[in-house]
């Protein structure tokens, strides 16, 4: 399914936007890419390969790159909470909204 300037047109007038021409070659560039995209994967065959019930599923086969979790900005609880209306125990007290 390759789309049309005029498709493209159609779509920013609906989406409220309004593209310049070179913006128009762009976004028709861009969609027609994806679209190719999923042509590309729809293409692929599938058949016997069970579906994840988890992408996490398959964590166990595949080594992770984690960097460590490391500490990098300072705590600066205090300093942003100076000009707060109202602060308890280092948390912000907002008036309730909800009854």
């Amino acid at each position: 399914m390759a789309l049309t300037p005029q498709d493209i047109a159609r779509v920013a007038t609906l989406a409220r936007l309004n593209l310049r021409p070179d913006e128009t070659e762009h976004t028709l560039s861009q969609l027609n890419g994806f679209f190719a995209l999923v042509a590309q994967m729809d293409a692929v065959n599938t058949d016997g390969v069970e579906p994840l019930a988890h992408p996490a599923a398959v964590l166990g086969q595949v080594a992770l790159r984690l960097r460590e979790d490391q500490v990098t900005e300072p705590n600066l609880r205090e300093a942003s909470q100076v000009s707060a209306p109202a602060v308890e125990r280092g948390l912000f007290l907002v008036p309730k909204v909800i009854e």
